[in-house]
């Protein structure tokens, strides 16, 4: 009996002391293989011909390490990337990749059926872009642009090369956008700013709308006002007029329909034309209020400068334009006045009597607008006047008002 349990003790210690064994070959085993990880990642990253092939050496089942390797070995480039898809078929790089490489050798048709094969397994933007690039290299415009509309459905964080490939196909705005705009917001927001940088602010105004129904008023706003203010530049006040006309419709602007805009000087400027623009001078300060325009003049200012501006578009006809003011310790000969110009020739159309009164005043003054002039500039103005010194003092503007006469 003493002997049978002898021998059962001598035989679970010989099977602890064998599973103690497999347990030190196994964790060996799996240090050596992380170590040979680690180095052939080192390796790889060291990023030259022989660094990837030492890498390949030590774990030679990477798709990637042959991938990589394609492109130091072109003239081995296709059986590299046959393994590096052997190795894992859902390598979407991998078949364009290849698909290109095929195309370098002329064999088209298994071109186009290595890059449908991306799409197959990854269907991110990627192999939808790199399928418009076979198409338009291929000069196959109905493939071209179904996969130029398949990836502008898919952005990424930058998709200007896709309009730049879209311009070059066809360098008409209206064609690319009926091809491919869609309601994705990201994407209408890259187009507006590949269209503006085109210098196509038109088409820029024709796009814009998507933003009223896709984007959001606080941080599309801003993209909105650049497209007014370019059309405004161009003198394009039909365009102009209508974005913003449709930025108040949709209630991104709130206005009361007084012209000009902002009339009584209420809110900080928009930031676009059809605000007031106030400049800043070195001894010229403005800036609005309760109480309406502030503008300081230190007696340091330029001789001739513009206080504030907005841009108006105006029917022909005749126009009467009341304001009301106050100054302080600004002479009668003030050089302060307003002006009525033509935005495209900078031909002053009228201009008030000089702005001077230490009581509260209303005025006013009458003008006109000729069929030439498509936009006028509201402009309150300061110019030395001849022979005097620079005014320091007050001026206190509380509203304005444009109306049409009969």
């Amino acid at each position: 009996m003493l002997s049978r349990y002898l021998r059962m003790l001598l035989l679970m210690s010989t099977v602890g002391s064998a599973l103690r064994i497999l347990v030190a070959v196994a964790c060996c085993l799996g240090i050596w293989q992380s170590l040979n990880l680690a180095r052939a990642d080192y390796l790889f990253k060291q990023d030259t011909e022989q660094s990837v092939r030492a890498a390949i050496r030590l774990v030679p089942d990477d798709s990637d390490y042959y991938m990589r390797l394609s492109e130091f070995e072109p003239a081995n480039a296709r059986n590299l990337l046959t393994e590096s898809l052997r190795l894992n078929h859902y390598n979407a790089q991998a078949d364009v990749e290849l698909g290109l490489q095929y195309e370098t050798e002329g064999d088209f048709a298994q071109a186009e059926k290595q890059l449908l094969e991306a799409y197959g397994v990854n269907r991110t933007y990627m192999p939808r872009w790199s399928l418009a690039n076979f198409y338009f290299r291929r000069n196959r415009m109905p493939e071209f642009w179904t996969w130029a509309r398949n990836a502008s459905a898919m952005p990424k964080e930058d998709i200007g090369s896709l309009f730049v490939l879209c311009w070059r196909a066809d360098p008409d705005p209206e064609q690319i956008s009926r091809a491919i705009l869609n309601e994705n917001p990201d994407m209408i927001r890259q187009y507006i700013r590949f269209l503006l940088g085109k210098d196509q602010a038109n088409a820029a105004a024709e796009v814009a709308p998507h933003l009223f129904r896709a984007g959001d008023s606080e941080s599309d706003r801003p993209m909105l006002f650049s497209i007014v203010n370019r059309l405004i530049l161009s003198n394009n006040a039909s365009a102009s007029s209508t974005l913003w006309q449709r930025l108040i419709q949709q209630n991104w602007v709130v206005a009361d329909g007084a012209i000009p805009y902002n009339a009584s000087f209420l809110h900080e400027p928009l930031g676009v034309s059809f605000d007031w623009t106030l400049q800043e001078y070195p001894g010229l300060h403005s800036w609005p209020g309760s109480s309406g325009l502030e503008t300081e003049f230190s007696g340091s200012q330029p001789d001739d400068t513009t206080i504030a501006e907005q841009t108006e578009v105006l029917k022909p006809g005749k126009y009467a334009m009341s304001y009301g003011y106050q100054t302080t310790d600004i002479p009668a000969t003030s050089g302060i006045r307003w002006k009525i110009i033509d935005a495209e020739s900078e031909i002053v159309l009228q201009e008030s009597p000089y702005l001077s009164s230490d009581v509260f005043l209303y005025s006013g003054f009458g003008f006109s607008v000729p069929p030439t002039a498509h936009l006028v500039r509201v402009r309150l103005a300061y110019r030395r006047t001849l022979g005097t010194p620079r005014i320091s003092g007050m001026l206190n503007v509380s509203s304005t008002r444009i109306q049409a006469l009969p």
